[in-house]
C-alpha cells in the first residue's frame, strides 16, 4: 500500500501546523494521562472526513486513551443504549445509490445523491418526497440543483412550520405542535454526553385546539396509506411510552440488575434532570462487531490511505479553498427567522484574510462575486486573521430572499447560501458523504 511515509509535512503544508509541532503533540498525547483527541462536523465534511475520524480514534487507541478514565469513553444512556444482539449496531455498504453508487450508512444515502436520484429518469427514479423539519435546498450540496429537482416532483409534503426554501415546493405543508408544545426527551446527545444524565421536558403549553404533534401526523399518515392498500397496521405507541419500553430495556431497568432502576416516570420526578453517574470503561462486551473485536484496518480505509498518499487535490494559483463557518446562534436555518438570534452585528459575510484581500486587489467589506464549478453567489466580504491565507469561511444555512419563502424576519437579513457553491460531485470516497469544506472557489470584486 503506497502511503506517503512524510504525513507531518504533508500536513504541515495544508495547515500551516509545523511538522515537528504536530509531532511533538503525538508524542505529549502519548506520554500523558487523561488526553483524547477528538473531532466532529469540521474534519467530517470535506474529501478526506472518513480518514480523518478514522485517524482520531487510531490516535486514541495506540496512546492508551480509549475506553479510560480521561479518555474517550462509551456514554450508557437510560434511553438508547446498544449492546451486542440488539438491533441498532448499524452496518456499511448493504446497498448502494442508484446513480452514482455511493454507500449507504445505517440504512440511510448520503445527501449529495438526493437530487441526482429525482433527476435521472430511469427505474427507481425518485418521483415524491415527504420532508420533517428539513431544508436541503440550503443544507445538502449544490442548492440550485436540489432547488430544480423539488420543483420537478411529481409530489411532496413537508412537515414544518414555515414556508422555507424547500417547503415552498410542497404540495402539502402540515404544521406540528411548536418545541413548547409537547414532551421532549433528547436521544441523541444523552448517548454523546461526557457524563451519564437523563432529562424529561413536559410541554409548558397546551397546544392549540385541532393541533397534532409530530408523531400524531406520522401515526394518521401511515394508516391512511395502510387503508388505500387494503392493509391493516396498528398505530405506533406516544413518545413517552416508546421512551419508557426503551428504558425497560435497558442498563438502569429491573432486568439489567442495576442499583439504579429507572422508569420514565422516575425521571420525570426530577425535571432539572437526573445524575447517573460518569462513564465507565465498557468495552469489549458493548463491541458489535461479529468477531467482538475493533477492525483497525478495513479495505476502503486503506484504499483511502493509498488515495492521500498519491492523489491530491489540484488547487489553480488564483482559487482559494472554501470551508464553512457555524455560529451557536445560527447553526440551521429556521433560526434566522427568530430576532433575539439574529439580531446584534452581521453573521453572514464571507471572511477572508488580508493577504488574500491584497493580492485579489479587494476592499475589505465590499460586494464580492464567489464562483465554483456549480454556481456563483454575491456577498459582502470582511477582512479576518481567523482564517489562514488561501481559504475563505462562508456560514451555513442563510440566503433567505427567494420567491416564495416566507420567512418575514430571515428575509430581512442578508447572505447567500454557501451550499449553491459546493460541489455535489465532491465527495469523501470512502463514505459518499458530501465534501462541504475544501471547495476550490475563486473571488472577484463585483463591478
Amino acid at each position: 500500500m503506497p502511503v506517503n511515509p512524510l504525513l507531518a509535512e504533508l500536513a504541515e503544508q495544508h495547515t500551516g501546523v509545523a511538522a515537528e509541532q504536530i509531532r511533538q503533540l503525538a508524542r505529549d498525547m502519548a506520554n500523558i494521562e487523561g488526553a483524547a483527541c477528538y473531532g466532529r462536523m469540521g474534519v467530517s465534511v470535506q474529501v478526506y472526513g472518513t480518514l480523518c475520524q478514522w485517524a482520531i480514534q487510531m490516535i486514541n487507541i495506540l496512546t492508551n486513551s480509549l475506553d479510560v478514565r480521561g479518555g474517550m469513553m462509551a456514554s450508557s444512556p437510560a434511553f438508547g443504549y446498544i449492546k451486542p444482539g440488539e438491533s441498532g449496531a448499524g452496518h456499511f455498504a448493504a446497498f448502494h445509490s442508484r446513480v452514482s453508487g455511493l454507500p449507504e450508512f445505517a440504512g440511510e444515502l448520503p445527501a449529495t445523491v438526493m437530487a441526482e436520484e429525482m433527476l435521472t429518469e430511469g427505474e427507481g427514479q425518485i418521483r415524491a418526497l415527504i420532508t420533517t423539519a428539513g431544508n436541503p435546498v440550503l443544507s445538502a450540496p449544490n442548492g440550485k440543483q436540489m432547488d430544480k429537482a423539488l420543483a420537478g416532483l411529481d409530489f411532496m409534503l413537508s412537515i414544518d412550520f414555515y414556508i422555507n426554501e424547500t417547503t415552498r415546493h410542497a404540495d402539502i405543508i402540515l404544521p406540528p405542535t411548536s418545541a413548547l408544545e409537547h414532551d421532549h426527551y433528547d436521544l441523541a446527545f444523552h448517548r454523546l454526553a461526557v457524563h451519564n444524565t437523563a432529562r424529561f421536558n413536559e410541554a409548558v403549553f397546551e397546544p392549540g385546539e385541532g393541533t397534532k404533534h409530530d408523531w400524531e401526523i406520522f401515526n394518521g399518515l401511515g394508516l391512511a396509506v395502510a387503508a388505500r392498500k387494503g392493509m391493516e397496521v396498528k398505530p405506533l405507541p406516544s413518545p413517552d411510552k416508546l421512551i419508557d419500553m426503551g428504558i425497560q430495556r435497558g442498563p438502569y431497568s429491573a432486568a439489567a440488575d442495576h442499583k439504579l432502576q429507572l422508569t420514565l416516570d422516575k425521571i420525570k420526578q426530577h425535571p432539572h434532570g437526573l445524575d447517573i453517574g460518569p462513564l465507565q470503561p465498557s468495552l469489549p462486551e458493548r463491541l458489535c462487531t461479529s468477531d467482538g473485536k475493533i477492525t483497525l484496518m478495513a479495505d476502503y480505509i486503506a484504499e483511502d490511505l493509498a488515495r492521500l498518499g498519491g492523489d491530491h487535490q489540484q488547487v489553480d494559483k488564483d482559487e482559494l479553498l472554501l470551508i464553512g463557518r457555524r455560529h451557536i446562534r445560527s447553526n440551521n436555518s429556521w433560526m434566522h427567522n427568530s430576532h433575539r438570534l439574529v439580531k446584534g452585528k452581521p453573521r453572514w459575510q464571507l471572511l477572508m484574510h488580508p493577504d488574500d484581500l491584497a493580492a485579489h486587489q479587494l476592499q475589505d467589506q465590499s460586494q464580492v462575486r464567489i464562483q465554483s464549478r456549480v454556481g456563483e453567489v454575491q456577498t459582502q466580504v470582511l477582512a479576518s486573521d481567523e482564517v489562514m491565507p488561501g481559504v475563505v469561511s462562508l456560514p451555513h444555512g442563510w440566503g433567505h430572499k427567494r420567491e416564495g419563502v416566507s420567512m418575514e424576519i430571515a428575509a430581512q437579513q442578508g447572505g447567500v447560501s454557501c451550499n449553491d457553491l459546493t460541489d455535489d460531485k465532491l465527495v469523501d470516497r470512502a463514505s459518499g458523504n458530501s465534501a462541504l469544506n475544501g471547495v476550490p472557489v475563486k473571488v472577484f470584486a463585483v463591478q
